[in-house]
């Protein structure tokens, strides 16, 4: 059986929530990845902060990358993934939740980030031909 553990890219860096967006920005060029974790003073996962966040919620909006905070784009409860869990589970989560970025959680701590590209490598091709088709097909 193959799990979350299995496919996913391990070792996910995270970016504190009061650093600046732009720290996250270099952080990903850094990283080569289109997104990271938002971890609070805990460690714990927070949320999840994207490039195109980056650019629709601060930059597009006229903020200032350099003094706006990854704290300030959190939104919710982040979905995330046991590193137990099967592989149809995580599917079902990324499919049911439109995500293209799923954190796998170990005894509440993050332990990796899963994306699109993972998938890719791990799954049959049915299996991401059918992902692809419900979370990046237009609504």
């Amino acid at each position: 059986m193959t799990t979350a553990r299995d496919i996913m890219h391990p070792g996910a860096a995270c970016i504190q929530e009061n650093e600046t967006l732009e720290a996250a920005a270099r952080r990903m060029k850094e990283l080569d990845v289109g997104a990271l974790p938002i971890c609070g003073p805990d460690d714990r996962l927070h949320g999840i902060i994207t490039d195109r966040d980056i650019v629709v919620k601060c930059l597009a909006r006229g903020k200032d990358p350099r003094t706006m905070t990854a704290g300030q784009l959190e939104q919710g409860k982040p979905v995330t993934i046991d590193a137990a869990a099967d592989a149809g589970q995580v599917l079902h989560a990324m499919e049911e939740h439109r995500i293209r970025r799923l954190p796998v959680i170990d005894d509440h701590r993050l332990v990796g980030m899963i994306s699109e590209a993972d998938l890719a490598r791990h799954l049959p091709e049915g299996q991401v031909g059918h992902f692809v088709e419900v979370v990046c097909a237009a609504p």
